[in-house]
């Protein structure tokens, strides 16, 4: 009998074969979800206290335990606790999600009207026609396209505490890196890395710094050196790295065969349309103290303009204005949810109780290590607490006084909670503007952690270093 051929067969070493790994990307929703049920084991675990309050702002020392109630109907959500407080309840976690819809429907509805805005500007045709144009004058070459653009996004949120606004922006970015034929993420990684680091730099932020150096009485837009100082050094960190990372995809200017269409009159009153609205929406926010219901309205009346100067039907108008919408029901969702986990925690009386036990590991430290300390406690905090300035308002008042103990200067405190807040804000899952953004990008938390947190850990190390300097120089 014929032995079988050996000479076609694949060489082993006796090893079964192993498969390639698979990488797991956990639904945003469920991911979600998941912290929020943690969040509510978290309310069985630890205990309910609060501080005192003078308008929104937390008064040091005065924290005192609320007795907890943990009888089966409380649990289960029923009935009132009175004056006690009660760990999260089935019905409670249940409930947490329609109130976080709630609590943030300014901002969802403005992410849908986003969303609606830039399915008739993509009707237009000026989107597809104005970045052909963009990627043809410049030859595709990426590698000059990205950090002009971070540039002025960075310089947007540093200078004019810019940073939801830049919603609008987003479309226009992934539209460009399909020309450039380059993955969402990286369009996604030039928004959130120069916006995230404009934010943490808050040069002259004026939406965080009259709180933050308010609670601090230092001068407002005091120690501006010192964070331009931190803006020209994590800028051109973020943008090597951002650029560093394409390189590695295999990308090159190759890569783009450039398809040049002609821009029409009515493209130019489109895209001339937008860039005053744009403009109009940056002052309204700074001047008339514009929030997310005034710029809904305001992405209502741009999105009619643009339809009549496109010159669309009323009815393929509302057909585009829908389907822009339908993309932005997700990131919606995780908005809402990123809030309801706010929610739970509120409710349970142990967001005081997280802070004041973080305040204690402060006390008594070095200046460096202090502010170290507040950096960490911060970073901890923004996962429970996402908005900056809420978090402004609850922490700052009590790490401040202990800050002041281990002879920390007003500003290093501040410089501190900016670091702290902003680079934990890069990867948090908690943040619902961050998830909104990768939703719309398609992106996977888990590839956007994969991808960022090597630059968070060097900018962590960057900001230590930034700290110690602080602290020496009584900063």
């Amino acid at each position: 009998m014929d032995l079988p051929s050996m000479a076609n067969r694949p060489v082993t070493d006796g090893k079964p074969a192993q498969r390639p790994r698979r990488k797991i990307d956990v639904h945003p929703v469920l991911m979600l979800v998941s912290v929020l049920l943690l969040c509510a084991v978290l309310t069985y675990v630890l205990d309910s206290g609060a501080f005192q309050r003078v308008d929104g702002r937390v008064v040091p020392g005065t924290y005192s335990l609320i007795p907890k109630s943990f009888d089966w109907w409380h649990l289960l959500g029923l009935g009132a606790a009175g004056e006690q407080a009660r760990p999260a309840g089935v019905i409670t976690v249940l409930e947490s999600i329609p109130l976080g819809l709630v609590r943030n429907a300014s901002l969802i509805f403005m992410v849908m009207f986003v969303g609606g805005l830039f399915g008739v500007f993509k009707q237009t045709g000026a989107l597809d026609a104005g970045l052909d144009q963009l990627v043809h004058r410049s030859r595709g070459n990426v590698y000059l396209l990205a950090p002009v653009l971070m540039g002025a996004l960075a310089a947007g949120s540093s200078f004019l505490g810019l940073i939801s606004e830049y919603l609008v922006v987003l479309p226009v970015l992934l539209s460009m890196a399909e020309r450039l034929r380059l993955s969402p993420l990286y369009a996604v990684a030039m928004l959130l890395i120069a916006a995230k680091l404009g934010y943490i730099a808050s040069v002259s932020n004026p939406v965080v710094l009259p709180i933050a150096q308010g609670i601090v009485q230092v001068p407002i837009f005091s120690g501006f050196g010192m964070r331009l100082a931190v803006l020209a050094v994590f800028l051109p960190i973020g943008i090597a790295y951002l650029l560093y990372r394409i390189r590695r995809s295999g990308f090159t200017k190759a890569d783009f065969a450039p398809a040049a269409g002609s821009l029409s009159g009515r493209h130019l009153g489109v895209l001339l349309l937008l860039g005053l609205a744009i403009v109009l929406m940056v002052y309204a926010g700074r001047t008339w103290s514009w929030h997310y219901n005034e710029l809904s309205a305001f992405y209502l009346a741009v999105t009619a303009g643009l339809a009549v100067i496109g010159g669309l039907s009323a009815r393929v108008s509302a057909d585009a204005f829908i389907d822009g919408i339908k993309g932005m029901i997700l990131p919606s969702l995780l908005i809402g949810l990123a809030g309801a986990i706010h929610v739970l925690l509120q409710e349970a009386n142990i967001l005081d109780t997280v802070v004041n036990a973080m305040a204690g590991l402060i006390h008594g430290q070095s200046s460096w290590i202090a502010s170290l300390a507040i950096m960490f406690t911060e970073a901890g905090l923004d996962v429970l607490i996402p908005s900056t300035s809420a978090k402004a308002a609850i922490s700052i008042p009590i790490l401040w006084p202990i800050g002041q103990l281990s002879g920390l200067q007003g500003n290093s405190v501040v410089l501190a909670y900016l670091f702290g807040n902003g680079l934990m804000a890069t990867v948090s899952p908690t943040s619902g503007l961050m998830l909104a953004m990768l939703a719309m990008a398609k992106v996977h938390y888990g590839a956007w952690v994969r991808f960022m947190l090597p630059l968070t850990l060097v900018l962590t190390v960057v900001a230590t270093a930034f700290l110690l300097v602080a602290t020496r120089i009584g900063y």
